[in-house]
């Protein structure tokens, strides 16, 4: 079976998650035009390529399925989950990745527009931010759930709600929240409870580590250098004597001198030795290597340190040879006689979100969708994850046929007819050949004529 009866197959699978035959054209128009090497990757450009000779009639015909359609979001990416995973291996096992991506947006109609902070642009402003969760192994990873974040001022905005399509049951969540609740849906569909990955801005949040290691998920997650915990060898005191009265104790006693501390300042504190330099992985031109340390703390609640006492587990410590203090900051749930190599590689997996994002807003158009409402938004994420996920099944296809080494298939780009004329173009020439086509000549003044001068309007009242 070549590329282009995968391809079929594939179009097919996902056609059966569509509910309407009518769906099936649609969906097939949107995905190649989302594959095909255009700069600008919305409805109106992908048209014009993919059925050039009716552009208008494909227009239509997209913007509907992509904006309007009632088609699931969410029973697609799992149709595209179904197709990719099979080809991945797990044998080495894998890992769920957590974060959140921004799309830069003027005005305030959009849904989900505010100004925030965007990581695009390292700063707040307008824009919108989508949280995803992707399934990756040693081979890839690929994006499994995402949501549009709706920003506080949003949900509690009836008219905005309803102009932009906004379920009724979608209300105001933190990230972490939306995060939680998607890792939930998956593992009751039936999803491996594999180990989770995320950066600080989710690792931070004590709640949301609490609720993995109630999942019965392992993490390893990025935190901030002002999070608290006991260093390793100190034990706090146990909570005060329950007197009988209100609620039990549970905050461990200090003293003076018995005090938990930032994972800066016991990083600080570490001796020279306690670091040792690690290679995670081949980077594209040299290996990736850094100085870490690895040691066992207990969390000590937020920032300020007010807690119960929590089990022992990871403090991964990264710290650049020529910088003056640690860099990244993580901990971890991993088992407590893991190697400080596997650690590192294991933190370090987060990488791979960060590619998905550039190659799908780059080559699928993942931030080219030009409507403002609710579903089509979700609609086109979906759809340019699936052309994504055919083109990441096709170089797994290749790279077992190839002994690993990575090949891509050839893009099949449809064929423009002879007299088609791109939107924009100049006037082509009239196709008669009996008129003439000299051009006529430019009228000219004699220039020894004299001047005549200028009569005067007779002004009236």
């Amino acid at each position: 079976m070549n590329a282009a009866e995968r391809f079929d197959s594939y179009m097919e699978h996902l056609s059966e998650g569509l509910g309407h035959a009518d769906r099936h054209a649609g969906l097939r128009g949107y995905c190649t035009g989302l594959m095909l090497p255009l700069s600008r990757k919305s409805v109106e450009p992908m048209a014009a390529r993919v059925d050039p000779m009716y552009a208008s009639a494909r227009h239509q015909s997209l913007h509907h399925f992509v904006a309007k359609a009632e088609w699931s979001d969410s029973q697609m990416l799992r149709r595209v989950c179904q197709w990719v995973m099979p080809k991945m291996d797990f044998s080495q096992g894998g890992w769920w990745i957590i974060d959140d991506t921004g799309f830069p947006k003027k005005g305030r109609h959009s849904v989900g527009v505010t100004r925030q902070y965007c990581g695009v642009l390292g700063k707040q402003d307008n824009c919108q931010v989508a949280v995803s969760i992707s399934l990756a192994s040693n081979q890839g990873s690929l994006p499994v759930a995402w949501q549009l974040y709706l920003p506080e001022d949003w949900a509690a905005d009836t008219e905005r709600r309803a102009k932009a399509g906004v379920p009724e049951e979608v209300r105001f969540a933190t990230k972490t929240q939306i995060a939680l609740r998607q890792l939930r849906t998956l593992l009751d569909e039936g999803a491996p409870h594999y180990c989770v990955l995320a950066d600080a801005g989710y690792g931070v949040d004590n709640a949301f580590r609490q609720a993995l290691s109630d999942m019965g998920l392992l993490y390893a997650v990025g935190v901030t250098s002002a999070v608290v915990v006991w260093p390793p060898g100190v034990q706090p005191l146990p909570p005060k004597r329950y007197s009988g009265k209100g609620r039990p104790p549970v905050v461990p006693r200090r003293t003076a001198t018995l005090q938990p501390i930032s994972v800066k300042t016991l990083a600080m504190s570490l001796p020279s030795e306690e670091f040792q330099t690690v290679t995670w992985r081949e980077g594209t031109n040299i290996p990736l290597r850094e100085r870490f340390a690895a040691v066992r703390v207990r969390h000590a609640g937020g920032n300020v340190g007010k807690a119960r006492l929590r089990p022992e587990q990871w403090l991964l410590i990264e710290w650049p040879e020529k910088d003056e203090e640690p860099s990244k900051y993580f901990l971890s749930t991993l088992p407590e006689d893991v190697t400080i190599d596997e650690l590192v590689r294991v933190a370090h997996q987060r990488w791979r979100i960060e590619r998905d994002y550039q190659d799908l807003k780059q080559d699928f158009g993942l931030g080219h969708y030009e409507g403002r409402g609710w579903r089509g938004f979700h609609h086109h994420a979906a759809l340019s994850i699936a052309a994504y996920g055919f083109l990441m099944a096709e170089r797994l296809i290749a790279d077992k046929s190839v002994g690993g080494k990575k090949n891509f298939i050839e893009r099949q780009v449809p064929a423009l007819p002879k007299d088609y004329i791109p939107r924009g173009s100049p006037a082509r020439a009239a196709p008669r050949g009996d008129l003439n086509h000299e051009p006529a000549p430019t009228p000219e003044l004699p220039v020894d004529r004299p001047p005549r001068a200028v009569s005067l309007l007779w002004k009236g009242k």
